[in-house]
Protein backbone atom coordinates (compact mmCIF):
# COMPACT_ATOMS: atom_id res chain seq x y z
CA UNK A 1 0.00 0.00 0.00
CA UNK A 2 1.45 3.41 -0.92
CA UNK A 3 2.71 5.38 2.07
CA UNK A 4 4.57 8.59 2.55
CA UNK A 5 7.99 8.99 4.14
CA UNK A 6 8.00 7.99 7.80
CA UNK A 7 10.29 7.21 10.69
CA UNK A 8 10.25 4.83 13.61
CA UNK A 9 8.85 7.45 15.99
CA UNK A 10 5.73 8.29 14.01
CA UNK A 11 2.73 6.54 12.54
CA UNK A 12 3.15 5.73 8.88
CA UNK A 13 0.77 7.98 7.01
CA UNK A 14 -0.99 6.75 3.90
CA UNK A 15 -1.29 9.26 1.07
CA UNK A 16 -4.96 8.90 0.18
CA UNK A 17 -4.37 10.34 -3.29
CA UNK A 18 -2.41 7.19 -4.14
CA UNK A 19 -5.42 4.92 -3.53
CA UNK A 20 -8.03 3.81 -6.03
CA UNK A 21 -11.60 3.60 -4.76
CA UNK A 22 -11.42 -0.18 -4.11
CA UNK A 23 -8.10 0.30 -2.27
CA UNK A 24 -9.63 3.06 -0.17
CA UNK A 25 -12.59 0.81 0.65
CA UNK A 26 -10.19 -1.90 1.82
CA UNK A 27 -8.15 0.62 3.83
CA UNK A 28 -11.24 1.79 5.69
CA UNK A 29 -12.66 -1.70 6.29
CA UNK A 30 -9.32 -2.70 7.84
CA UNK A 31 -9.92 0.13 10.33
CA UNK A 32 -13.42 -0.99 11.22
CA UNK A 33 -15.28 1.43 8.96
CA UNK A 34 -18.04 0.51 6.48
CA UNK A 35 -16.88 0.46 2.86
CA UNK A 36 -19.42 3.11 1.79
CA UNK A 37 -17.31 5.71 3.61
CA UNK A 38 -14.80 5.43 0.76
CA UNK A 39 -17.19 7.05 -1.71
CA UNK A 40 -17.84 9.85 0.76
CA UNK A 41 -14.11 10.35 1.20
CA UNK A 42 -13.56 10.21 -2.57
CA UNK A 43 -16.18 12.91 -3.02
CA UNK A 44 -14.46 15.19 -0.50
CA UNK A 45 -11.06 14.68 -2.13
CA UNK A 46 -11.94 14.85 -5.82
CA UNK A 47 -15.25 16.69 -6.15
CA UNK A 48 -15.11 19.17 -3.28
CA UNK A 49 -11.29 19.25 -3.42
CA UNK A 50 -10.81 19.62 0.32
CA UNK A 51 -7.41 19.30 2.00
CA UNK A 52 -8.57 19.31 5.62
CA UNK A 53 -10.10 16.20 7.20
CA UNK A 54 -11.98 18.34 9.73
CA UNK A 55 -14.03 19.81 6.85
CA UNK A 56 -15.44 16.38 5.90
CA UNK A 57 -18.61 16.94 7.89
CA UNK A 58 -20.55 13.82 6.84
CA UNK A 59 -17.81 11.59 8.26
CA UNK A 60 -17.94 10.68 11.97
CA UNK A 61 -15.68 12.75 14.19
CA UNK A 62 -13.85 9.59 15.26
CA UNK A 63 -13.00 8.79 11.63
CA UNK A 64 -11.90 12.34 10.92
CA UNK A 65 -9.54 12.18 13.88
CA UNK A 66 -8.20 8.82 12.74
CA UNK A 67 -7.64 10.15 9.22
CA UNK A 68 -5.67 13.09 10.60
CA UNK A 69 -3.44 10.68 12.50
CA UNK A 70 -2.96 7.98 9.85
CA UNK A 71 -3.49 9.63 6.45
CA UNK A 72 -2.38 12.58 4.37
CA UNK A 73 -3.60 14.33 1.22
CA UNK A 74 -0.75 14.66 -1.27
CA UNK A 75 1.86 16.19 1.04
CA UNK A 76 3.95 18.74 -0.87
CA UNK A 77 5.03 22.36 -0.58
CA UNK A 78 4.72 25.02 -3.28
CA UNK A 79 8.18 26.60 -3.51
CA UNK A 80 7.42 28.93 -6.43
CA UNK A 81 4.42 29.91 -8.52
CA UNK A 82 4.68 32.04 -11.64
CA UNK A 83 2.08 33.36 -14.08
CA UNK A 84 2.82 34.44 -17.64
CA UNK A 85 2.02 38.03 -18.59
CA UNK A 86 -1.16 36.97 -20.38
CA UNK A 87 -2.10 34.64 -17.46
CA UNK A 88 -2.63 31.74 -19.85
CA UNK A 89 0.32 29.78 -18.45
CA UNK A 90 0.91 29.17 -14.76
CA UNK A 91 3.80 27.17 -13.39
CA UNK A 92 4.47 25.78 -9.95
CA UNK A 93 7.61 24.31 -8.39
CA UNK A 94 6.69 21.68 -5.80
CA UNK A 95 8.85 20.22 -3.07
CA UNK A 96 7.93 16.63 -2.30
CA UNK A 97 7.94 14.95 1.08
CA UNK A 98 11.61 13.92 0.69
CA UNK A 99 12.81 17.31 -0.58
CA UNK A 100 12.83 16.44 -4.29
CA UNK A 101 11.61 19.20 -6.63
CA UNK A 102 9.19 18.83 -9.53
CA UNK A 103 7.31 21.20 -11.83
CA UNK A 104 3.74 21.34 -13.05
CA UNK A 105 2.09 23.73 -15.52
CA UNK A 106 -1.47 24.90 -16.11
CA UNK A 107 -2.16 25.99 -19.70
CA UNK A 108 -5.36 27.93 -20.38
CA UNK A 109 -6.76 28.05 -23.91
CA UNK A 110 -9.48 30.42 -25.12
CA UNK A 111 -12.19 29.02 -27.38
CA UNK A 112 -10.99 29.16 -30.99
CA UNK A 113 -13.32 28.44 -33.88
CA UNK A 114 -15.88 25.96 -32.64
CA UNK A 115 -13.70 24.56 -29.85
CA UNK A 116 -14.50 25.38 -26.24
CA UNK A 117 -12.26 26.89 -23.59
CA UNK A 118 -9.74 24.40 -22.13
CA UNK A 119 -7.70 24.11 -18.97
CA UNK A 120 -4.86 21.61 -19.39
CA UNK A 121 -2.40 20.50 -16.71
CA UNK A 122 1.04 19.40 -17.85
CA UNK A 123 1.99 16.80 -15.25
CA UNK A 124 5.38 15.51 -14.09
CA UNK A 125 5.74 11.77 -13.48
CA UNK A 126 9.33 11.59 -12.19
CA UNK A 127 11.80 13.77 -10.34
CA UNK A 128 14.38 14.17 -13.08
CA UNK A 129 14.62 11.81 -16.04
CA UNK A 130 16.85 8.88 -16.98
CA UNK A 131 16.74 9.28 -20.77
CA UNK A 132 18.97 12.28 -21.41
CA UNK A 133 17.39 13.95 -24.45
CA UNK A 134 19.80 16.76 -25.31
CA UNK A 135 17.18 19.45 -25.96
CA UNK A 136 15.31 18.86 -22.68
CA UNK A 137 16.23 20.66 -19.45
CA UNK A 138 14.92 17.74 -17.38
CA UNK A 139 16.90 15.23 -19.41
CA UNK A 140 20.06 17.15 -18.64
CA UNK A 141 19.62 16.95 -14.85
CA UNK A 142 19.57 13.15 -14.44
CA UNK A 143 17.14 10.83 -12.67
CA UNK A 144 16.17 11.09 -8.99
CA UNK A 145 13.12 8.84 -8.54
CA UNK A 146 9.65 7.87 -9.69
CA UNK A 147 6.69 9.85 -8.40
CA UNK A 148 3.97 8.00 -6.54
CA UNK A 149 0.46 7.92 -7.95
CA UNK A 150 -0.56 10.40 -5.26
CA UNK A 151 2.20 12.85 -6.20
CA UNK A 152 0.99 12.73 -9.80
CA UNK A 153 -2.65 13.21 -8.83
CA UNK A 154 -1.82 16.05 -6.42
CA UNK A 155 -0.48 18.23 -9.25
CA UNK A 156 -3.84 18.10 -11.02
CA UNK A 157 -5.78 18.80 -7.84
CA UNK A 158 -3.65 21.85 -7.02
CA UNK A 159 -4.71 23.60 -10.22
CA UNK A 160 -8.27 22.27 -9.92
CA UNK A 161 -8.55 24.09 -6.59
CA UNK A 162 -7.01 27.23 -8.05
CA UNK A 163 -9.55 27.35 -10.90
CA UNK A 164 -12.45 26.54 -8.60
CA UNK A 165 -11.52 29.44 -6.33
CA UNK A 166 -10.78 31.86 -9.19
CA UNK A 167 -12.38 30.81 -12.52
CA UNK A 168 -10.57 32.04 -15.62
CA UNK A 169 -12.09 33.92 -18.57
CA UNK A 170 -10.43 34.43 -21.94
CA UNK A 171 -10.45 38.09 -22.85
CA UNK A 172 -11.77 39.12 -26.24
CA UNK A 173 -9.48 39.82 -29.18
CA UNK A 174 -9.95 43.30 -30.66
CA UNK A 175 -7.79 42.43 -33.69
CA UNK A 176 -10.54 40.42 -35.32
CA UNK A 177 -9.23 37.00 -34.25
CA UNK A 178 -12.31 35.24 -32.91
CA UNK A 179 -12.58 33.06 -29.84
CA UNK A 180 -16.13 31.86 -30.28
CA UNK A 181 -16.79 31.15 -33.93
CA UNK A 182 -15.49 30.89 -37.46
CA UNK A 183 -18.67 32.51 -38.81
CA UNK A 184 -17.68 35.84 -40.41
CA UNK A 185 -20.67 37.88 -39.22
CA UNK A 186 -20.31 36.58 -35.66
CA UNK A 187 -16.57 37.21 -35.81
CA UNK A 188 -17.11 40.83 -36.87
CA UNK A 189 -19.69 41.33 -34.13
CA UNK A 190 -17.38 39.81 -31.53
CA UNK A 191 -14.36 41.88 -32.57
CA UNK A 192 -16.37 45.10 -32.08
CA UNK A 193 -16.90 44.24 -28.41
CA UNK A 194 -19.90 45.01 -26.27
CA UNK A 195 -22.09 48.15 -26.68
CA UNK A 196 -19.59 50.16 -24.63
CA UNK A 197 -16.68 49.10 -26.82
CA UNK A 198 -15.16 46.66 -24.35
CA UNK A 199 -13.94 43.29 -25.69
CA UNK A 200 -16.09 40.31 -24.87
CA UNK A 201 -14.80 37.54 -22.63
CA UNK A 202 -15.41 33.81 -22.78
CA UNK A 203 -17.56 32.10 -20.18
CA UNK A 204 -15.46 31.44 -17.06
CA UNK A 205 -13.89 28.02 -16.70
CA UNK A 206 -13.65 26.62 -13.19
CA UNK A 207 -12.38 23.06 -13.73
CA UNK A 208 -9.62 21.06 -15.39
CA UNK A 209 -10.58 19.74 -18.83
CA UNK A 210 -7.40 17.91 -19.92
CA UNK A 211 -4.12 16.54 -18.61
CA UNK A 212 -0.95 15.78 -20.56
CA UNK A 213 1.83 13.72 -19.03
CA UNK A 214 4.57 15.76 -20.67
CA UNK A 215 6.24 17.34 -17.66
CA UNK A 216 9.38 16.12 -15.94
CA UNK A 217 10.20 12.45 -16.44
CA UNK A 218 9.27 9.58 -18.76
CA UNK A 219 5.72 8.41 -17.94
CA UNK A 220 6.08 4.88 -19.28
CA UNK A 221 9.25 4.38 -17.25
CA UNK A 222 6.98 4.85 -14.20
CA UNK A 223 4.25 2.72 -15.74
CA UNK A 224 2.42 1.30 -12.72
CA UNK A 225 2.19 4.55 -10.77
CA UNK A 226 1.16 6.50 -13.88
CA UNK A 227 -1.66 4.09 -14.72
CA UNK A 228 -2.76 4.09 -11.09
CA UNK A 229 -2.97 7.90 -11.13
CA UNK A 230 -4.93 7.94 -14.39
CA UNK A 231 -7.44 5.40 -13.06
CA UNK A 232 -7.91 7.50 -9.92
CA UNK A 233 -8.53 10.69 -11.93
CA UNK A 234 -10.86 8.83 -14.32
CA UNK A 235 -13.09 7.37 -11.58
CA UNK A 236 -16.75 8.37 -11.96
CA UNK A 237 -17.19 8.76 -8.20
CA UNK A 238 -14.23 11.13 -7.98
CA UNK A 239 -12.53 13.56 -10.32
CA UNK A 240 -14.29 11.98 -13.33
CA UNK A 241 -11.89 13.16 -16.03
CA UNK A 242 -12.52 11.29 -19.28
CA UNK A 243 -9.70 9.05 -20.48
CA UNK A 244 -9.84 10.67 -23.92
CA UNK A 245 -8.89 13.93 -22.21
CA UNK A 246 -5.64 12.37 -20.94
CA UNK A 247 -2.47 12.11 -23.02
CA UNK A 248 0.56 9.99 -22.15
CA UNK A 249 3.83 10.98 -23.80
CA UNK A 250 6.84 8.70 -24.22
CA UNK A 251 10.32 8.86 -25.71
CA UNK A 252 9.57 5.50 -27.29
CA UNK A 253 9.68 2.65 -24.76
CA UNK A 254 8.50 -0.06 -27.14
CA UNK A 255 7.45 -2.77 -24.64
CA UNK A 256 5.49 -0.25 -22.57
CA UNK A 257 3.71 1.08 -25.69
CA UNK A 258 2.51 -2.42 -26.47
CA UNK A 259 1.46 -2.90 -22.84
CA UNK A 260 -0.46 0.37 -22.90
CA UNK A 261 -2.33 -0.75 -26.02
CA UNK A 262 -3.91 -3.56 -23.97
CA UNK A 263 -5.17 -1.31 -21.18
CA UNK A 264 -8.94 -0.75 -21.00
CA UNK A 265 -8.31 2.94 -20.21
CA UNK A 266 -8.61 4.77 -23.54
CA UNK A 267 -5.98 7.45 -23.05
CA UNK A 268 -4.19 9.22 -25.92
CA UNK A 269 -0.61 8.36 -26.87
CA UNK A 270 2.05 10.85 -27.92
CA UNK A 271 5.49 9.80 -29.17
CA UNK A 272 8.48 12.12 -28.74
CA UNK A 273 9.96 11.60 -32.20
CA UNK A 274 12.01 14.71 -33.03
CA UNK A 275 13.98 13.21 -35.94
CA UNK A 276 13.13 11.26 -39.11
CA UNK A 277 16.29 9.08 -39.22
CA UNK A 278 18.02 6.78 -36.74
CA UNK A 279 21.32 8.60 -37.13
CA UNK A 280 19.87 12.00 -36.23
CA UNK A 281 17.50 10.71 -33.57
CA UNK A 282 20.28 8.87 -31.77
CA UNK A 283 22.27 12.11 -31.54
CA UNK A 284 19.54 13.90 -29.58
CA UNK A 285 17.66 10.95 -28.01
CA UNK A 286 19.88 8.15 -26.67
CA UNK A 287 16.87 5.81 -26.28
CA UNK A 288 16.85 5.43 -30.07
CA UNK A 289 19.93 3.20 -29.85
CA UNK A 290 17.89 0.66 -27.87
CA UNK A 291 14.60 1.10 -29.73
CA UNK A 292 15.35 2.41 -33.26
CA UNK A 293 12.71 3.87 -35.52
CA UNK A 294 11.77 0.60 -37.21
CA UNK A 295 10.91 -0.99 -33.86
CA UNK A 296 9.18 2.15 -32.63
CA UNK A 297 6.98 2.47 -35.72
CA UNK A 298 6.13 -1.25 -35.53
CA UNK A 299 4.96 -0.75 -31.95
CA UNK A 300 2.88 2.25 -33.05
CA UNK A 301 1.25 0.14 -35.76
CA UNK A 302 0.42 -2.52 -33.19
CA UNK A 303 -0.99 0.16 -30.88
CA UNK A 304 -3.19 1.55 -33.65
CA UNK A 305 -4.39 -1.94 -34.60
CA UNK A 306 -5.28 -2.74 -30.98
CA UNK A 307 -6.94 0.57 -30.09
CA UNK A 308 -8.09 2.21 -33.33
CA UNK A 309 -6.77 5.51 -31.94
CA UNK A 310 -4.57 8.13 -33.59
CA UNK A 311 -0.98 8.57 -32.40
CA UNK A 312 0.49 12.06 -32.03
CA UNK A 313 4.16 12.45 -32.91
CA UNK A 314 5.82 15.29 -31.03
CA UNK A 315 8.52 16.95 -33.14
CA UNK A 316 10.65 19.63 -31.48
CA UNK A 317 11.97 21.88 -34.25
CA UNK A 318 15.67 22.68 -33.81
CA UNK A 319 16.92 25.34 -36.21
CA UNK A 320 19.54 23.90 -38.54
CA UNK A 321 19.34 20.45 -36.96
CA UNK A 322 16.05 18.76 -37.92
CA UNK A 323 13.92 21.45 -39.59
CA UNK A 324 14.98 21.46 -43.25
CA UNK A 325 12.86 20.56 -46.26
CA UNK A 326 14.79 17.30 -46.55
CA UNK A 327 13.93 16.42 -42.96
CA UNK A 328 10.26 17.22 -43.60
CA UNK A 329 10.18 14.91 -46.65
CA UNK A 330 11.83 12.10 -44.67
CA UNK A 331 9.36 12.56 -41.83
CA UNK A 332 6.42 12.49 -44.23
CA UNK A 333 7.69 9.29 -45.84
CA UNK A 334 8.21 7.71 -42.42
CA UNK A 335 4.64 8.37 -41.26
CA UNK A 336 2.68 7.92 -44.47
CA UNK A 337 2.14 4.18 -43.78
CA UNK A 338 0.17 5.11 -40.64
CA UNK A 339 -2.27 7.10 -42.81
CA UNK A 340 -4.90 9.05 -40.86
CA UNK A 341 -3.69 7.56 -37.58
CA UNK A 342 -0.59 9.77 -37.46
CA UNK A 343 -0.57 13.44 -36.47
CA UNK A 344 2.57 15.56 -36.07
CA UNK A 345 2.72 18.27 -33.41
CA UNK A 346 5.47 20.70 -34.46
CA UNK A 347 7.04 22.35 -31.40
CA UNK A 348 9.46 25.28 -31.69
CA UNK A 349 12.20 24.51 -29.15
CA UNK A 350 12.42 26.39 -25.87
CA UNK A 351 15.88 27.69 -25.04
CA UNK A 352 17.80 25.41 -22.65
CA UNK A 353 21.40 25.06 -21.64
CA UNK A 354 21.98 23.02 -24.79
CA UNK A 355 21.61 26.32 -26.67
CA UNK A 356 19.33 25.14 -29.47
CA UNK A 357 17.46 27.80 -31.43
CA UNK A 358 13.92 27.88 -32.72
CA UNK A 359 13.33 28.09 -36.50
CA UNK A 360 11.73 31.14 -38.06
CA UNK A 361 8.01 31.27 -38.68
CA UNK A 362 8.65 30.91 -42.40
CA UNK A 363 10.73 27.76 -41.86
CA UNK A 364 8.01 26.25 -39.68
CA UNK A 365 5.33 26.93 -42.29
CA UNK A 366 7.48 25.40 -45.03
CA UNK A 367 8.11 22.31 -42.90
CA UNK A 368 4.40 21.86 -42.22
CA UNK A 369 3.42 22.35 -45.86
CA UNK A 370 5.72 19.52 -46.92
CA UNK A 371 4.07 17.23 -44.37
CA UNK A 372 0.68 18.21 -45.79
CA UNK A 373 1.97 17.32 -49.27
CA UNK A 374 2.65 13.82 -47.96
CA UNK A 375 -0.87 13.64 -46.53
CA UNK A 376 0.34 13.82 -42.91
CA UNK A 377 -1.87 15.96 -40.67
CA UNK A 378 0.01 18.35 -38.43
CA UNK A 379 -0.27 21.38 -36.18
CA UNK A 380 2.12 23.76 -34.45
CA UNK A 381 2.19 24.23 -30.71
CA UNK A 382 2.03 27.88 -29.75
CA UNK A 383 4.95 29.04 -27.63
CA UNK A 384 3.68 29.54 -24.11
CA UNK A 385 5.15 30.87 -20.89
CA UNK A 386 8.57 31.86 -22.17
CA UNK A 387 8.59 34.67 -19.60
CA UNK A 388 8.23 32.15 -16.76
CA UNK A 389 10.57 29.36 -17.98
CA UNK A 390 7.61 27.09 -18.72
CA UNK A 391 9.53 24.30 -20.46
CA UNK A 392 9.86 21.31 -18.13
CA UNK A 393 12.91 21.44 -15.89
CA UNK A 394 13.73 25.12 -16.42
CA UNK A 395 12.16 26.49 -13.24
CA UNK A 396 13.72 23.79 -11.06
CA UNK A 397 17.14 24.43 -12.59
CA UNK A 398 16.80 28.16 -11.93
CA UNK A 399 15.53 27.63 -8.38
CA UNK A 400 18.35 25.24 -7.44
CA UNK A 401 20.97 27.56 -8.93
CA UNK A 402 19.67 30.48 -6.87
CA UNK A 403 19.48 28.34 -3.73
CA UNK A 404 23.06 27.15 -4.15
CA UNK A 405 24.26 30.75 -4.48
CA UNK A 406 22.68 31.80 -1.20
Amino acid sequence: MPITKSNTNSIKKTDLLSLTLPQMQQWLVERGEPSFRAKQLFSWLYQRLVTDFSAMTNLPQSLRSQLAQEASIGPMIVRSEQHSKDDRTRKILLELDDGKLIESVLMLYPPIGESSVRATVCVSTQAGCAFGCTFCATGQMGFDRHLTAGEIVAQVLFFARELRDAPWSAKGDREGRPYYTQNESKRAEYSRGDPRGRPYSSAPIDHITNIVLMGMGEPLHNYDNVLQALRILNNLDGFNLGARHMTVSTVGLVPAIRKLSQEPLQVNLAISLHAPTDELRSQTMPINKKYPLEELLAACKDYIAATGRQVTFEYVLLAGVNDTAAHAHLLGELLVPLKQFAHVNCIPVNATSADYKSPSGESIRAFRNILFEHGVSNSVRAERGDDIAAACGQLRTRFEKNRNQQ
